[in-house]
């Protein structure tokens, strides 16, 4: 049956954007993902040979249809989609003409590289608005490009360290098991992507009013300063920020309890959702007692009632809790293991798992974007490329390079 034109996929938001990706790792692929994902063509240039470093970063890889692995992580999987992999040498000098007449082709430019260091080759920041002045250039480094620690490398683990992320996680002080703990995922590094995407997004619309590109300056420091949140005000208004495990430095009870066959977490958020929860439980006189009644005298008195609540809790299982508070409206909720996630009714019910056709491996298996747009919804148009995938097809059809140039660049190791 021949499809109408109702039946055609709606554009994306950004399908009039193209990316040029020269960033590695997480940060800079997680907002040029998301660009992707939002319908932008996103070229992803990588070295020949090796390309990008999360390529490398398993097991678990990606396996083959005969099931072996590639040389593709699961971890690089979860940051490429909706792009064309370009493998080009820029440390050469026609490397690096390939990378400019690329970004005269293009809207966005990310990069995650050293401050300063892609000046030698002409692709910084200055050179390139100067040749394309419509360009947004995104820069993502670890400390930005001012001040005393901008030539240093920069890292997510290092960032949750120097942050303070890492010193209001993990267990108190005096408790088994106490000391500072990082996020289990690289948690800096995915918000520094999405502030970045956030940014982008804003200098295209200054564009469109302006007619002007501009250089975006991102450091993983800053934004994970930032995201301090709550804990940052705690500090600059005079509370004291500390690790305490699973409790809530602002609202009590909002932590992690023991149930008869497991955990649960509570997660109550004013006096309302607290008298409900001593109801159901039987403790309707905790609500109104001096040393609970509201959040201030609660938080007062954690100690006191985190103490009896557990004798609580402990005497039913985690599902007849969850049950219970479900129907009187007390947010709680388990412990799920990722294994558990994917095999939640909700997660399941809304999409959260995508299968994508892939040249290697037939048919894979990836996490969907979180963005549910009416008009122009998120389209899974690429599954993450392998390396190199598209150098010709980018080459010939966008820039049209004859398939001699394309051989000779090819012999002489500039591309592959």
């Amino acid at each position: 049956m021949k499809k109408s034109a109702a039946d055609a996929p709606v554009p994306g938001a950004l399908s009039h954007i193209r990316v040029l990706d020269l960033s590695r790792v997480l940060a800079g692929p997680w907002a040029s993902q998301t660009l992707g994902d939002l319908g932008a063509e996103v070229i992803k240039v990588e070295r020949p040979g090796r390309g990008d470093d999360t390529r490398l970063w398993g097991p678990p890889f990606l396996k083959d249809r005969e099931g072996a692995d590639t040389r593709d992580s699961a971890y690089y999987l979860c940051a490429n989609r909706n792009k064309k992999s370009v493998a080009i040498d820029f440390t050469t000098a026609a490397g690096q003409a390939l990378v400019r007449d690329l970004a005269r082709r293009c809207d966005v430019l990310i990069e995650n590289f050293k401050v300063g260091s892609l000046a030698q080759y002409g692709l910084d920041h200055a050179s390139l608005l100067a040749l394309n002045p419509r360009l947004v250039y995104c820069s993502i480094t670890g400390f930005g490009q001012t001040g005393p620690y901008a030539e240093r490398a920069g890292y997510d683990f290092l960032m949750q360290g120097m942050g303070g992320l890492m010193s209001i996680t993990g267990r108190a002080d005096g408790e088994e098991g106490a000391g500072p703990v990082k996020v289990g995922v690289a948690l800096t590094d995915i918000l520094t992507g999405l502030y970045a995407s956030t940014a982008i997004l804003a200098a295209l619309q200054s564009r469109d009013l302006s007619g002007v590109g501009q250089h975006i300056d991102l450091a993983l420091l800053d934004v994970q300063v930032a995201c301090l949140a709550n804990q940052g005000m705690n500090h600059l208004y005079g509370g004291q920020p500390r690790r305490m495990g699973n409790a809530h430095p602002n609202t009590v009870p909002y932590q992690d309890f023991p149930t008869a066959d497991g955990h649960m977490i509570l997660a109550i958020g004013n006096d309302g959702q607290f008298a409900s929860f001593c109801r159901a439980v039987g403790q309707a006189g905790w609500a109104s007692d001096a040393r609970f009644a509201t959040n201030a005298d609660r938080i007062a008195n954690r100690v006191a009632l985190i103490a009896l609540m557990r004798e609580v809790t402990v005497t039913r299982g985690t599902a007849e809790w969850i049950a219970l508070f479900e129907r009187v409206g007390v947010p709680c909720g388990p412990i799920n293991t990722i294994a558990d996630v994917f095999e939640d009714p909700q997660v399941k019910a809304r999409g959260t798992q995508i299968r994508m056709a892939h040249p290697v491996a037939g048919e894979i298996p990836l996490v969907a974007s979180p963005l549910r747009l009416s008009q122009t919804p998120v389209q899974y148009r690429r599954a993450p490329p392998t390396l190199g995938q598209d150098t010709r097809e980018v080459l010939g059809d966008l820039m049209g390079l004859s398939a001699q140039q394309i051989g000779d660049l090819t012999n002489q190791g500039v591309i592959a």
